[in-house]
């Protein structure tokens, strides 16, 4: 299984959510897509414990099978895509999401995802 990990996927697999334990060790890819990346470090420089998770979250990079995730020109395809497809749903997610899972889309990975607006693109596989 190739799985990218949401921000709050990530939090839980920090807070050792044993569900999302046991996904990343048996995923034989996990991804963290560079808004991910962006999402969790804004969060580290304004709490009270950036330095210590920013050394939690390079240690975790530094895993084997573990990588990030950037956007290119492709990944812009698949946010349009997305982007008109909520538009006609009128089921509009947050902007951020929208790359995720256009990047998830892109590179045909599962997505650990707690957000239930990620339902609204059924076109994603998620876990």
């Amino acid at each position: 299984m190739k799985l990218a990990l949401d921000t709050n996927r990530y939090t839980d697999l920090c807070r050792g959510e044993a569900s999302v334990i046991e996904l990343v060790e048996r995923a034989e890819e996990v991804w963290l897509p560079f808004i991910v990346l962006g999402e969790l470090r804004a969060g580290f420089a304004v709490g009270s414990q950036g330095p210590r998770n920013e050394a939690v979250l390079r240690r975790f990079l530094l895993k084997p099978g573990v990588g990030i995730l950037y956007a290119d020109e492709q990944t812009t395809h698949h946010y349009a895509n997305i982007y008109r497809q909520l538009r006609k749903q009128g089921t509009p997610i947050p902007t951020n999401d929208m790359w995720i899972a256009a990047l998830v889309l892109q590179h045909s990975l599962m997505l650990c995802a707690r957000d239930a607006h990620f339902d609204a693109l059924a076109q994603l596989t998620r876990v």
